[in-house]
């Protein structure tokens, strides 16, 4: 069998144009072939073992494995084939060319890749950190073609003392983008917001959010409307996240009932309709016990608040709705009244 492979060696060495093209075609079908199978093989392991999604893996490598499969198709044909000194020469920087590239690409990847999965929120879509994935990609990819560049013989110091300048100049010029930028990048950073999270500002405005680019923050109300608001802004106003430390949060549904009402009774139903909501209504916290808390004696009943949990605060609407129905429906049917507001007026003439 050896002597079989020196032979079939030393033909192919041996060899026209046809037959070293014929052996670069079968070396690079080969090689795609072979990476493409054992890499994305590789990544389904890699996607049981780990708590990253098999969809993100693939996105973060997609492309990956042809080049790889090139540079291998490459490598081989210039080790077994006999080629002259200069088609040689511009095949080693072709191969350089491709291994940076190679390098450059991955490493921006699985950058990028980690972002989606440090920064946003397990929703079974990845989230959208415009913001570091851009200036991330800018970076790597800047470093890759200056090192591109010094492979070819190009020097790149000139290059260097020139972005500097012009990064001196375009910073004061474009002060208030960069703001935007930083803050931007230190609200993510900071962890106190991820994409996907509920979050309430000081100026009204609630919602999920769903992208963070370089200059804008991006809200999707209740309403599936968009809210954008500059990131320097974004970053000094006050905000309420609904989402930190947990999504579960409580809620207080406030109901009253007359004066002449049993107090323990009234509470003793109310529980057991608050625990039937929240087991069998989606978004209730089933094992939650729902606590009742009379707080005021008010003009015409006795208020009382309904302490209840949901699983995210958009939960709380048809919560809310599943029990103001039920519990109407059970104070009606055990005799507890809820009393419309009344106030007694008494008109004295004038002279009497």
């Amino acid at each position: 069998m050896p002597e079989i492979l020196t032979d079939l060696v030393n033909r192919i060495v041996a060899g026209g144009f046809r037959t070293r093209l014929a052996v670069f075609l079968v070396c690079l079908a080969l090689g795609i072939t072979i990476i493409q199978f054992v890499f994305y093989r590789l990544l389904r392991i890699a996607a049981r073992k780990t708590d990253i999604s098999y969809a993100l893996l693939e996105q973060t490598f997609k492309g990956i494995p042809t080049l790889l499969g090139i540079l291998i198709a490459l490598y081989v044909s210039m080790e077994i084939l006999t080629i002259p000194p200069r088609p040689l020469m511009f095949l080693e920087r072709i191969f350089r060319s491709l291994v940076i590239m190679s390098v450059t690409l991955l490493v921006a990847r699985l950058t990028a890749g980690y972002l989606k999965q440090k920064f946003g929120k397990s929703t079974g879509a990845f989230a959208s950190t415009s913001i570091l994935v851009t200036t991330i990609d800018l970076g790597v990819y800047s470093v890759g073609i200056l090192f591109l560049l010094q492979s070819f013989g190009v020097s790149i110091s000139p290059l260097l003392t020139a972005l500097g300048v012009g990064g001196l100049a375009a910073a004061l010029a474009l002060q208030d983008t960069l703001a935007n930028l930083f803050s931007g990048i230190n609200i993510l950073v900071a962890k106190q917001i991820k994409i996907g999270d509920f979050v309430r500002l000081s100026t009204g405005e609630e919602g999920h959010v769903v992208d963070m680019s370089w200059r804008n923050t991006t809200i999707r109300t209740g309403t599936e409307n968009m809210v954008v608001i500059p990131n320097q802004k974004f970053a000094t106003t006050t905000i309420t996240n609904f989402a930190q430390p947990f999504a579960e949060c409580t809620i207080a549904v406030p109901v009253g009932v007359g004066y002449d009402c049993d107090l323990d009774h009234a509470e003793r139903v109310t529980v057991e309709v608050a625990k039937a909501v929240l087991r069998e209504t989606a978004g209730g916290v089933a094992s939650f016990e729902p606590v009742v808390r009379y707080v005021a004696f008010a003009e015409s009943s006795i208020s009382f608040n309904v302490i209840l949990r949901v699983k995210s605060v958009t939960d709380q609407y048809l919560v809310r709705h599943e029990f103001i129905k039920r519990l109407h429906a059970v104070f009606r049917r055990e005799g507890i009244k809820i009393p419309f507001p009344t106030r007694t007026i008494n008109l004295e003439r004038k002279g009497q």
